[in-house]
């Protein structure tokens, strides 16, 4: 729960600090959102392909070696001189993220009971989703109080405790047998695993064409400062963690119509959105909704691809991530380049509500077509 709490903050923090990014390092705010964009691009391209060279490696070791590329990335993060360098590290850092949540799922699904596996996925998820109820807000805050760069200083102390931690206390499991990377790569031909994918490239993209704002929203709509933003933070942190916990009840049978529906509320939310943030307490609630369907949809989805992917057990973990991380750059590139072209914020969620209601339709689609049985046996 450290090592996620850690790697989902690093991934996350930068919403919270897109201003004092812009005025430290004297960037516009549209070039900012680059740090985000490019860290899930990262994870996308190299997340796969590092955990396809590293099938062999025993999960305890996978963890050490990717742990220690966390450290080093955001201490380079905390020294950056430039934009450029800190962009690097961003980089750099993403290069790890998907391969340690997709062996961090994958372990916790195999050693799970089957009417267990969903909620798994969700514990797992839970130190990602408090990163974001937690770390988010209070690095917004340390941020503005004292420097971003003390941000990442704590997530390197964050980093080296995970380190130690894993080093002393996660059991050397064994794979029963080594995976086989053709066998894995037959994932990509399986219409229920594209089916997943299409959907969250693009329908939960739309998440972070809006998310990708929300700080700069609230400062110039609801005119809030340091603490207001925030409160603000911490209100989508706390629903988030709310959502994904109770998602991770849900049985994998009734996975899709829940999927569905939290797609549509997400939907009706964004559009709602900005209209909300004109008064301060609406603002905070539309937050709060705003991290309940966002984190409340994301185990499920992970968990329908790990169930889907019956034919790649150690990358469908990773794969999931990976895909996640490539929703999150679209988005955060989509809403960037709307900004950039004059459109304001009002008009960018609803374009964001446009996109989470085609992710409804793919949904609709994929119950029709995909292979049931294979979360019937699941439970």
């Amino acid at each position: 729960m450290i090592g996620t709490f850690a790697v989902g903050m690093t991934e996350y923090v930068v919403t919270g600090l897109l201003t004092q990014f812009a005025v430290d390092l004297d960037v516009e705010i549209a070039t900012t959102g680059l740090l985000l964009s490019v860290y899930a691009l990262s994870v996308t391209v190299f997340g796969p392909v590092i955990r396809l060279l590293t099938l062999r490696f025993s999960p305890k070791m996978l963890l050490i070696i990717l742990t220690s590329i966390f450290i080093i990335s955001n201490t380079v993060a905390a020294t950056a001189p430039n934009f450029e360098v800190l962009l690097l590290s961003r980089l750099l850092s993403a290069t790890m993220h998907a391969p340690f949540f997709g062996v961090m799922m994958s372990l916790a699904m195999a050693i799970s009971e089957p009417h267990k596996k969903t909620s798994a996925v969700a514990l797992v998820n839970g130190g990602l989703v408090i990163s974001v109820m937690i770390g988010v807000p209070f690095g917004s805050f340390i941020g503005a109080a004292l420097s971003f760069r003390t941000v990442f200083w704590i997530i390197v102390l964050l980093g080296i405790i995970t380190l130690i931690g894993l080093i002393l206390t996660t059991p050397n499991y064994k794979i029963k047998e080594a995976p086989r990377i053709m066998d894995e790569l037959t994932v990509f031909k399986d219409k229920n695993v594209l089916l997943l994918i299409f959907t969250i490239i693009f329908g939960y993209s739309g998440v972070f064409t809006a998310y990708t704002f929300l700080e700069p929203m609230l400062r110039d709509i609801t005119g809030m400062g340091h603490l207001g933003v925030a409160f603000s933070m911490l209100m989508f942190g706390t629903f988030a963690v709310i959502g994904n916990f109770s998602s991770g009840n849900i049985q994998p049978s009734r996975l899709t119509l829940t999927v569905t529906m939290t797609f549509l509320f997400l939907g009706i939310v964004l559009i709602l959105f900005t209209f909300m943030l004109e008064n301060q307490i609406l603002a905070f609630i539309a937050s709060g909704l705003f991290g309940l369907g966002t984190f409340g949809i994301s185990p499920m989805l992970n968990s329908k691809i790990i169930f889907a992917a019956v034919t790649a057990p150690a990358l469908a973990g990773t794969l999931a991530a990976s895909v996640f991380n490539l929703a999150n750059s679209i988005g955060a590139t989509l809403g960037s380049a709307l900004l950039s072209n004059g459109l304001n914020y009002t008009q960018i969620t609803m374009i964001a509500a446009g996109m989470l209601f085609f992710g409804v339709i793919c949904m609709v689609i994929t119950h029709f077509i995909e292979d049931k049985e294979r979360f019937m046996s699941s439970e």
